[in-house]
């Protein structure tokens, strides 16, 4: 099962793909994950990403499309994968369709994860996250047992910069105009499937994602 997931920032993406990973044990893919591998290791497609990057400039979508199809070439990715982050706009889906077609696999289903804006920013405004292991919490559903202190590993909890209010602002606008055409892409496909990311219980998110991927 091959899955691209689609979702605002603080819709619950996250959440969602890594339900999907631990049941259906399907490896959750970024492209920050990607480019991060692949600079360390000083690929030739790393080295390459570098050089677009230390000049400030977009990374070409080539070189994007590449590294993510040898990223899925690997053994882990045989039975599927969740893709998130990617593709970011029309063109990169249509020349990420015809890679796959190149290699004779296709897309199963892009699960977008809905929510409302107002919800989101109420999310993502009232998140902390540990400076120390990056887990997250709220300061409304998702308490630590000692505030400001992670439960995890006792890292101090932060509040992010692009966690305030006019910024989330600023991010669900872009999401908005860059992620709409790729909604109305996948929809014509056929391959779009919808889920909402405040549904109550992590039973009831399964619930959902077994309707949508059995």
């Amino acid at each position: 099962m091959n899955i691209i997931m689609l979702g605002a920032p603080g819709a619950g993406k996250g959440t969602i793909a890594a339900l999907i990973k631990e049941k259906y044990n399907l490896p959750h893919i970024s492209t920050g994950d990607i480019f991060r591998a692949n600079i360390k290791e000083e690929t030739e497609l790393g080295k390459l990403a570098k050089s677009y990057i230390d000049k400030g400039a977009l990374v070409p979508d080539d070189v994007t499309i590449n590294m993510v199809m040898d990223r899925l070439s690997n053994d882990d990715c045989k039975s599927g994968y969740i893709l998130d982050g990617f593709p970011r706009t029309i063109v990169q889906a249509t020349e990420f369709e015809k890679a796959l077609q190149k290699s004779n696999t296709k897309i199963d289903v892009c699960i977008l994860v809905d929510g409302d804006d107002d919800m989101i920013a109420n999310r993502l405004s009232g998140r902390r996250v540990c400076e120390k292991c990056g887990a997250s919490y709220h300061i409304e559903h998702m308490k630590p047992v000692k505030e400001g202190i992670c439960d995890k590993c006792g890292g101090n909890l932060i509040h992010r910069k692009d966690d305030t209010v006019d910024v989330i602002k600023d991010r669900l606008k872009t999401y908005h105009e860059q992620t709409q055409p790729l909604i109305d892409y996948y929809g014509k496909n056929g391959n779009l499937k919808t889920v909402s990311g405040f549904l109550g219980s992590k039973e009831e998110i399964i619930k959902a994602i077994e309707g949508i991927l059995n």
